[in-house]
């Protein structure tokens, strides 16, 4: 039986919905590394687990290579490494390289991790992607500036999402920001003025076999820079719905081109993640790619619109190189919420019952906010609420009825 090792930074409810779906994958031997100890594996999980060892920070591809080697020595061999965090991915391929698991390398690996490697990539194989630089002082930011035109958009090479993320519009914004060096550079992007949609894809060994796409409402940038609003993630009833199938051979050439000469490996067999700007004029733009499964209850959703467990396909995708693409049934979508005011507790919450009765039967799961509550310092609020239809404007209709009605406050 292949041998899987699974990097579970801490079991944690996301976290455990990947352990539960290689634990019980018939016919695969199934070891994991966390920081958690043993015992914080889910009870009815554990006796599923071959092997666990634990270190103490699992960003350490050197404490990851030793637990790895270890569970390699006393389990068996170990055929695949997965681990669903985009911040994993580079040193995960450390441990591959070192012990000669097949799988995504380190050079590879950073033409994901590396968003100016990625453009470089990109552009070379005549991929569209906005125009951008790889910037060491303010000076060249300015050149970039005088080349482009304010806003620009800056963000580190290696970024998670649009964490650290800042649009700059003025002379005077530049020059407070803190200025980048030849060790810690910023990569500076042309600001694009569209619409933002995922795609996401499985491959396997290079080999598109499925994909799946979603709209974000707002923007993640305008999420990011307005800490108040209420955003929403649609996933569509229509699979053939051209503003997504346009893009599909824009989508296999950028997997084409990150992955290269491995695409036919065991490291072309992925689901990705690729976040593109569709504009106004009807042209489309790759912004970035993770060769890991997305965020933002995107994986429930396609779960639930395909009448399928994306957790557990993934799993049978990374041990065995299979996937059984099935029909999408509905629409669904999901709501984030999140407060006004300054305060870092959450004080009232209001509208609750009205959003419920709006819903109706969409709705399918809710986590309001509760008084009382941290203000979370995650981009993704305080709750959250997903809903299904049997239509794209049914969804769309039960996602507004959320966010107009729910009102979080701080104080």
């Amino acid at each position: 039986m292949p041998h899987v090792v699974l990097i579970a930074p801490r079991f944690l409810e996301n976290t455990n919905r990947y352990v539960k779906a290689f634990a019980e994958l018939p016919g695969l031997t199934f070891s994991v590394v966390s920081a958690d100890p043993a015992e914080s594996i889910p009870a009815g999980l554990r006796d599923r687990v071959a092997g666990h060892y634990r270190i103490a920070d699992w960003m350490d591809h050197a404490q990851l290579t030793h637990a790895v080697r270890a569970l390699g020595r006393s389990i068996g061999p170990v055929d695949r490494l997965a681990g669903m965090l985009e911040e994993l991915q580079l040193p995960m391929a450390a441990v591959r390289d070192e012990l000669g698991i097949e799988g995504l390398s380190s050079a590879t690996a950073q033409g994901f991790r590396d968003k100016d490697r990625m453009k470089e990539l990109l552009r070379a194989h005549d991929v569209p992607v906005a125009r951008s630089t790889l910037a060491r002082s303010h000076g060249e930011i300015a050149a970039f500036v005088a080349q482009v035109g304010y806003p620009v958009i800056v963000k580190p090479p290696a970024g998670l999402g649009t964490r650290a993320t800042y649009r700059i519009e003025t002379a005077e914004e530049l020059a407070a920001l803190a200025p980048p060096s030849p060790t810690q550079p910023l990569q500076v992007e042309e600001f694009v003025q569209a619409r933002e949609h995922t795609c996401e894809t499985v491959t396997i060994r290079g080999v598109p076999v499925w994909r799946s796409g979603t709209r974000y409402f707002p923007t993640p940038l305008e999420v990011l820079e307005t800490p108040w609003v209420q955003y929403c993630v649609l996933l569509p009833r229509e699979e053939d719905d051209p503003t997504w199938t346009q893009f599909h051979p824009i989508n296999a050439a950028a997997l084409a081109a990150l992955f290269g000469d491995q695409a036919t490996t065991a490291a072309g067999t992925a689901l990705t993640h690729m976040e593109w700007f569709l504009r106004q004029d009807g042209s489309c733009l790759v912004n970035e790619v993770g060769v890991r499964p997305p965020g933002v209850h995107i994986m429930p959703l396609m779960s639930i619109t395909h009448e399928t467990d994306l957790f557990a396909d993934w799993a049978r995708l990374i041990a065995f190189d299979e996937f059984t693409p099935k029909p999408r049934r509905c629409a669904a979508g999901s709501a984030f919420f999140r407060g006004h005011g300054t305060g870092a507790r959450v004080v009232s919450v209001t509208g609750v019952p009205q959003a419920i009765e709006a819903c109706g039967d969409a709705l399918v799961e809710m986590r309001t906010p509760k008084v009382g509550q941290a203000r979370s310092a995650h981009y993704e609020g305080e709750g959250y609420a997903i809903v299904k239809h049997a239509t794209t404007d049914g969804a769309k209709h039960a996602l507004r009825a959320l966010i107009e009605n729910i009102q979080v406050r701080y104080g």
